[in-house]
């Protein structure tokens, strides 16, 4: 028997089940030891053989069956050091951590979707790779897996899908032409001084000021050294200086992140950082250059244009057209792209799920309260819509892959509200 989602019930129940249990125990990028657990013993369950710690907690699942392409399904498995305020009867039990980016449905539709397929073995040939990836919301996660061997151990997917929550309507999938998501550069920037006491100034080199004439400075760079017509954003989401108001610290920290749709304008963007830092530790006389460290990278999300376009006409038979709207590029980023990024033959496709309730979206556009978007406090999946969708269309978009003279599905997948979630 199967639900209004097409998607039989009892692998909806399932999925659900973990979904719940995943979002009540979130845990962040470098700790989903237990996350990595649940989402394995789940691989396991439908036939996979499983390997753990792969590029620290990740996961790779394996489901041989005869020879034929290989496809790639990845998730994510870590969350946010955000203390939820959702309301949820289901909300975090951790303290200050949650899933507030949907790395939890993520998994839930991709453990599901390997139910459809495990069950669907008749319909398809070939090899059917899932990876639980630890440490996205870091950007470490992908380069970390792919150094400890993931291809040269599991075998190079021709293909590697994956898709994200986004707040769009819950029933939906958006796709996009080029650009999905950013690239970005990640920086931490040590201003150095010479500290003392807070009512002998003169006697010391004050770093805070010198970076807060830098933090200013920069916001130059994207209105006054970029084209209006590039995307460019430059955020510094830290700054901290000393313990207390009568002294003058030695040192102060920014941390600040760089986004853009091409490794050109990237790297223009992160040398003029450095250009303007050390002109204003020049200009307060610091005693010592700044320091500049680079945590993380990631390059600009494209997916593969051929295989995107092939994939958004699967989802449209399987959703229907008005289901599948266009996606156009944002500055969030991911790591993603590495999967694909020196990996000769390897492509990619992505695309948006639509996580918002009907109720949500109709209040929105009639001027309420806005959509709660990831990487809120309130991020709160309509579940019962977004769940059965997510499984259905990942599903669908390996079945192509497996099988592509599969041209019919046997989902049929109308939003579903009939499961109840408590």
């Amino acid at each position: 028997m199967t639900g209004t989602s097409g998607v039989p019930r009892d692998v909806l129940r399932s999925a659900i089940e973990l979904y719940l249990d995943l979002h009540a125990h979130p845990e962040l990028s470098g700790a989903e030891s237990r996350t990595a657990a649940r989402f394995a013993a789940r691989l396991e369950q439908h036939g996979c053989t499983v390997t753990r710690d792969v590029g620290g907690h990740g996961v790779v699942g394996v489901l041989r069956n005869g020879p034929g392409p290989t496809v790639m399904l990845r998730t994510e498995l870590d969350a946010l050091p955000l203390a939820e305020r959702s309301g949820l009867p289901y909300e975090s039990t951790v303290p200050g951590v949650m899933h507030a980016c949907g790395h939890d449905l993520h998994m839930a539709a991709a453990a599901g979707a390997l139910t459809q397929l495990s069950r669907a073995r008749d319909s398809w040939s070939g090899t059917l790779l899932v990876v639980g990836q630890p440490a996205e919301e870091t950007l470490e996660g992908a380069r970390a897996m792919l150094a400890d061997g993931l291809y040269e151990r599991f075998g190079t997917p021709e293909v590697v899908l994956a898709q994200h929550t986004a707040p769009l309507p819950a029933g939906t999938v958006a796709h996009g032409r080029g650009p999905l998501l950013a690239g970005s550069t990640a920086m931490d920037v040590v201003i150095h001084g010479r500290g003392g006491h807070a009512g002998t100034p003169q006697l010391t080199v004050d770093p805070v000021p010198a970076a807060a004439s830098a933090v200013l400075r920069l916001q130059t760079v994207v209105s006054r050294e970029t084209s209006p017509a590039e995307q460019v954003v430059l955020s510094v989401g830290s700054f901290h200086a000393g313990q207390s108001g009568n002294v003058i610290p030695d040192d102060a920290e920014l941390s600040l992140c760089v986004r853009a749709f091409s490794a050109a304008a990237l790297d223009r963007v992160t040398a003029a950082v450095e250009r303007i830092v050390r002109a204003e530790c020049a200009a307060s006389g610091c005693p010592k250059d700044p320091e500049f460290i680079v945590t993380a990278r990631s390059p600009v999300l494209t997916p593969d244009e051929a295989t995107t376009a092939a994939v958004r006409r699967v989802h449209e038979d399987l959703l229907g057209t008005h289901r599948v709207t266009d996606w156009h590029a944002a500055t969030a980023t991911e790591d993603f792209p590495w999967f694909a990024a020196g990996a000769e033959g390897v492509r990619t496709a992505y695309w948006m799920l639509g996580v918002t309730g009907v109720q949500q979206w109709r209040a929105a556009l009639a001027g309420g309260p806005p959509v709660e978007s990831n990487h809120s406090p309130g991020f709160a999946p309509d579940v019962r819509t977004a769940l059965p969708t997510g499984i259905a269309v990942m599903t669908a978009a390996a079945l192509h892959v497996l099988n592509p003279s599969h041209q019919s599905h046997p989902l049929q997948a109308e939003p579903s509200r009939g499961e109840r979630i408590c």
